[in-house]
């Protein structure tokens, strides 16, 4: 959960995730979706995946948990990083852990500008942190140097008086230049096109989500709201039909989100919707109608909950929804 995430984001997840999957016998035996429900909000959603597919794998396989680093690398999901990690605080093996900010750490140490995604490079990084561990609390090494460049070995105005490292450290006089500052991707702006279709349920007002496919690029298995990147000259509701199914027709705009992710700054105009099933979904996808009662058993992502958070929940199906077309869409709950 931590990697690419925050500390103070995480620790309510994890929280609950161990509430939910106590032990790797639990997180097996889970369904992938609930494991994903869980899991929503904190992004990345492959970790999820690759977490579950490793608890299943132990399960299947009836062994322990793996207690070195090269061992735990054969689970699916767990690189280096993750591998040093848990078999050195867990484990107590003697393997240094490289994670950005211990890259860093080295980097100005060494005062080596070069990239230290070079194998090269990243062999004598290793090395380098390995001649700072103590054999006997590894572990704690590994944490105080992650922290050590958290803290104090910032990517920008790092606070060298107060380092253990300086009198070593190469690079103290000018620590920015190393490594070499990596130029920034352009951001890609990109809008979004979003169907808003509810109608009454029994726990207020449902509201119809599709779910992504396993092989999707991004957010893979996760339930959207109907959406279509919009083009110059393309109509959205005739991008809907030929990816959802149906007959689509968009009335007023209701909400507009902004929202980022990775390199993309995204502008999602959500229009109230109306649906002819007229055959039901298209081939693939799958389809549910979700109310306030149950959205906690689907693994949305961030974006959505923004959209949700944006558009009244009304009761009167007019407010993005027909009362009359919607309930043919054929819907799995």
């Amino acid at each position: 959960m931590l990697q690419q995430t925050q500390v103070a984001k995480v620790v309510p997840y994890f929280e609950r995730f161990m509430e939910r999957f106590p032990t790797v016998d639990a997180l097996a035996a889970a369904p992938i979706d609930d494991v994903l429900a869980v899991w929503t909000g904190l992004g990345y959603y492959r970790r999820a995946r690759f977490l579950h597919r490793a608890a299943t794998v132990l399960l299947d396989e009836g062994r322990g948990m793996p207690k070195s680093a090269e061992e735990l690398q054969k689970l699916p999901g767990i690189g280096a990083y993750t591998a040093a990690a848990v078999a050195s605080i867990a484990f107590g093996e003697s393997v240094p852990v490289m994670d950005g900010n211990v890259e860093r750490v080295i980097c100005r140490l060494l005062a080596l500008a070069e990239d230290p995604k070079r194998s090269v490079i990243r062999r004598q990084l290793v090395a380098e942190a390995a001649k700072l561990l103590d054999d006997g609390a590894p572990g704690d090494s590994n944490q105080a140097l992650m922290e050590l460049g958290a803290t104090i070995c910032r990517p920008r105005s790092p606070k060298c008086l107060l380092c253990p490292l300086s009198e070593a450290c190469l690079g103290r006089q000018e620590p920015e230049n190393y490594p070499r500052p990596k130029k920034k991707r352009a951001i890609e702006e990109v809008k979004l096109d979003i169907a808003l279709v509810r109608r009454p349920g029994t726990n207020g007002t449902s509201t119809l989500f599709f779910r992504r496919p396993e092989n999707a690029e991004l957010m893979a298995g996760l339930w959207e709201l109907p959406t279509v990147e919009a083009m110059p000259g393309r109509s959205p509701a005739s991008v809907l039909g030929r990816r959802y199914g149906g007959e689509w027709r968009l009335g007023e705009e209701v909400a507009r989100v902004a929202h980022g992710i990775t390199y993309r700054s995204i502008i999602a105009v959500v229009y109230a919707a109306e649906v002819e099933a007229r055959g039901g979904v298209a081939s693939g996808p799958e389809a549910a109608w979700v109310d306030r009662g149950t959205i906690d058993q689907y693994a949305m992502s961030s974006l959505v909950a923004k959209v949700l958070s944006a558009v009244p929940d009304g009761n009167d199906p007019g407010e993005g929804g027909s009362a009359e077309d919607s309930p043919e869409v054929p819907v799995n709950g």
